[in-house]
């Protein structure tokens, strides 16, 4: 079977792909594979829902730059097939003398990255915005909106099936082969072939790069960020969004508060090593995966450096009341009693040989094959934005 362009991933990354290159050439013969029955299984399915600003990402990077277009896209997606957001912004929130200079640092940040009408707030104007909340400066950022991710990549799907694309769900791509000016892709079904393959394979993108690239040199380190829920009757603790000022060595946000598009209001993530690549439990545990990760010489120069924060981290997994210690910085009535289990997600982090934590998006070109292997977030945001930048790459391979 004969395809102009293969993705491997159902995700939102891949799904965004798709239709960018379609758009661009409404000709090309497209096909979608995705192991499982559903699309947006994993990061896509399981992420928390905020529409980020960029205000976090340094100027320039791919991170910042595919954010700021992304997310005028993506609203503008929302509106056009009637996908439900909101707009509702988002406070960051300093609650120590040491914050308050990477807390300008942020806003200097937002500003270079094209963010307008952000506002400095003092003690007293955090309460106008989160009547709740503790600290002593903080930023509002009026761009930040709620979405349910889930729900945009099926739009992304309904509107490529309509276009022609072929979607199919439960084919897991086992190899891909090189040959002149084609590629062969070889599921646990059957084989295709294809012009240009486009590896969106989130947390297996490292396996499906490796499958084209010698001595990769990047692995993707799965980290579980783990999530409790507010009870409905203590909601009115939290009107909109509320973050920490993030932790400038460490590639997580923090533990945060976030109304959800869907309904009710999450606290988390924390960040811990998942002990296998689609582990949502602390119980599920892939022995071969857990090795494959401990044997990595990056991964092995991250422990050394963050060992400390990493054990803070997996106490706050097992502690709920460390959770809750965490949680209480923002919002001091915040109680262990007010919070209930809620879900997990599990980030793809790119960690390279040397022990660097991959902080932008990563794009891998090979021959006829392109590789993502980083893209975390702000991805869901940036995903349309994402799609463009691919879809420049693979329209020279086309």
């Amino acid at each position: 079977m004969n395809f102009d362009v293969i993705i491997v991933g159902g995700g939102i990354v891949g799904l965004a792909t798709a239709l960018q290159i379609k758009k661009t050439n409404p000709t090309l013969r497209f096909l979608v594979l995705e192991k499982e029955n559903e699309l947006a299984k994993h990061q896509t399915g399981n992420n928390s829902g905020v529409i980020h600003s960029g205000i976090y990402y340094k100027p320039g990077s791919l991170k910042a730059t595919n954010c700021f277009r992304g997310y005028q896209l993506l609203i503008d997606f929302c509106r056009e097939h009637e996908v439900p957001f909101e707009l509702c912004g988002k406070l960051i929130v300093a609650t120590d003398e040491h914050e308050l200079p990477l807390l300008q640092t942020l806003f200097t940040r937002g500003e270079q990255n094209g963010l307008t009408k952000l506002k400095k707030l003092v003690k007293e104007e955090l309460k106008e915005h989160e009547p709740h909340v503790a600290g002593i400066a903080g930023i509002f950022v009026p761009q930040t909106g709620i979405v349910d991710y889930k729900l945009v990549a099926e739009a992304y799907g309904k509107v490529l099936q309509k276009e022609g694309a072929e979607i199919h769900l439960g084919e897991r791509v086992v190899s891909l082969k090189k040959e002149v000016n084609k590629t062969i892709v070889v599921t646990d079904k059957q084989d295709y072939e294809a012009r240009v393959v486009i590896n969106c394979a989130g947390l297996y993108s490292d396996k499906v790069a490796a499958m084209t690239v010698a001595n990769l040199n990047v692995k993707i380190i799965p980290f579980r960020g783990e999530y409790f829920k507010l009870k409905k009757e203590k909601e009115y603790l939290v009107k909109n969004l509320i973050y920490p000022v993030p932790d400038p060595n460490f590639p997580f946000l923090g533990v945060h508060f976030t109304r959800m598009a869907k309904g009710g209001v999450e606290a988390g993530p924390n960040a811990v090593l998942a002990f296998k690549r689609e582990g949502y439990k602390k119980s599920q545990i892939n022995l071969a995966e857990l090795a494959e990760t401990l044997a990595w010489p990056g991964f092995q120069k991250v422990a050394a450096k963050y060992w400390k924060t990493g054990m803070g981290e997996m106490y706050r997994s097992f502690s709920k009341a460390a959770f809750t210690k965490a949680l209480q910085k923002l919002i001091p009535e915040i109680q262990e009693s007010d919070l209930t289990e809620g879900g997990a997600g599990v980030r793809a982090q790119a960690c390279d040989r040397e022990g660097g934590l991959v902080d932008d998006f990563l794009i891998i070109e090979d021959a006829n094959v392109i590789h993502v292997c980083n893209a975390p977030s702000p991805a869901a945001t940036s995903s349309l934005a994402i799609g463009e930048t691919i879809a420049q790459k693979a329209a020279a391979r086309l």
